[in-house]
């Protein structure tokens, strides 16, 4: 079996997040925390296969997702323009399903996988990021410490504990309608509508993209200081993004189709419930501080109309395990290590464990819910997985700054 384990680790395993000002300094934890992460055995030859990628698959969905979210976006304002309010709100929810879920075509070309001609992956993350208000740099920078570290708090702070299944009377309100209210919590991201303009502004103008209350600001902040050059190409960014959106806004309002306005630039804040569902699933209750991704990420099962939209990122456990794989091989990368993974949840499962996990945590907060994990010993034909930079890859994710490991 792989070994696997952890050195200089500079927070006690298992205790609840620390304050901010007692979190060690980026830098440090580069050069103190050592984790060797635990990997399913595979045959040789099989890593390198499922590592290759495909400008026709990349095209397949890039293209696909945007054509979805332009047809349902059509429908939208061919309904506007017959004063068809019904049809309206109803093509503008499903407009809203396909807009929000614009997130995982940001992070998959973030992780510079999905074409194998690198300007084509530029492009079409720069199309993503766009439309979905998403800052490439700054997410480029947190990615990276969330896939080596991930979930050890000092150097992954991009989903915080304790993470809440919330499915109050107003969270769902807004989920189901339009996420205007909602704010950055504990996870990376810039909240609903209100927010996500707010604080793109704020970006553009050589801030935190987030607020000081929410538990997000200490981390932007950490990564902006440990990786300064990504921190300005992140404000170049947030300006990009302000000049197209206000653009559309002045387009609406010099030829009174505010409808447009709503279609491109306000999209990803309607119908939001699907994307929240799925997403809460990746690391929400599970594990922190092992070296097992088997422990701190969960693999769900997804109908595959669904895998498309959420672009395979339903199996996050091989994801994070050999985040090299391009997101259209995880379905094969899955089959080929199951017997050493756990049982993959349904959607309907996974949210059960959650919920289940966050009451216990209401009673002690050190509780964390223990994955079972299979009892077989890794026997492969001709050996098993030898455990070198292709094992260790994150694509094209990590900024200059922290491409050496």
């Amino acid at each position: 079996m792989v070994k696997h384990g952890v050195t200089g680790n500079l927070l006690p395993t298992g205790q609840p997040p620390m304050k901010a000002a007692k979190y060690p300094k980026l830098e440090l934890v580069r050069g103190s925390l050592k984790i060797r992460w635990y990997r399913c055995p595979m045959r040789k030859g099989s890593l390198k296969l499922l590592m290759e990628r495909s400008d026709k698959k990349g095209f397949i969905q890039a293209l696909g997702h945007l054509g979805l979210w332009a047809m349902t976006g059509l429908m939208v304002h061919s309904s506007w323009q017959r004063s068809n309010v019904a049809c309206c709100v109803i093509a503008m929810w499903f407009h809203g399903i396909v807009g929000s879920t614009f997130v995982y075509g940001c992070h998959e070309l973030g992780h510079g996988t999905v074409f194998a001609t690198k300007w084509l992956n530029t492009l079409f993350l720069w199309i993503f990021s766009v439309l979905f208000w998403w800052n490439p740099y700054d997410y480029a920078a947190s990615h990276t410490y969330h896939h080596r570290y991930s979930q050890f708090q000092e150097g992954d702070r991009e989903n915080l504990p304790p993470l809440v299944p919330a499915l109050g009377k107003f969270t769902v309100l807004q989920l189901a309608t339009c996420n205007v209210f909602s704010t950055p919590g504990n996870v990376f991201g810039k909240g609903g509508m209100i927010s996500t303009i707010l604080l793109t502004i704020k970006s553009a103008l050589g801030g935190v993209a987030s607020f000081p209350s929410a538990a997000q600001h200490e981390w932007l902040k950490a990564v902006h200081a440990d990786q300064p050059e990504e921190f300005a190409k992140s404000m170049h960014a947030s300006q990009l993004i302000v000049l197209f959106h206000t653009s559309i806004f002045g387009y609406a309002f010099m030829t009174n189709q505010w409808i447009v306005f709503l279609i491109v630039s306000l999209h990803q804040f309607f119908s939001n419930w699907l994307s929240y569902l799925v997403g809460s699933c990746q690391h929400m209750g599970l594990k922190s501080n092992v070296p097992d991704f088997r422990l701190n990420s969960r693999t769900i099962l997804l109908p595959r109309g669904l895998e498309f939209l959420f672009w395979n990122m339903n199996f996050h456990i091989e994801h994070h395990m050999f985040a090299n794989v391009p997101f259209y091989n995880l379905q094969a990368l899955h089959n080929e290590v199951r017997l050493y993974m756990p049982k993959p949840r349904t959607l309907f499962e996974a949210w059960r464990e959650m919920r289940e996990t966050y009451r216990r945590q209401l009673i002690d907060c050190r509780y964390e819910y223990e994955t079972p994990l299979p009892n077989i010993e890794p026997k492969i034909a001709g050996g098993g997985l030898e455990i070198d930079e292709l094992a260790y890859g994150l694509g094209d994710l990590a900024p200059a700054g922290l491409r050496k490991r």
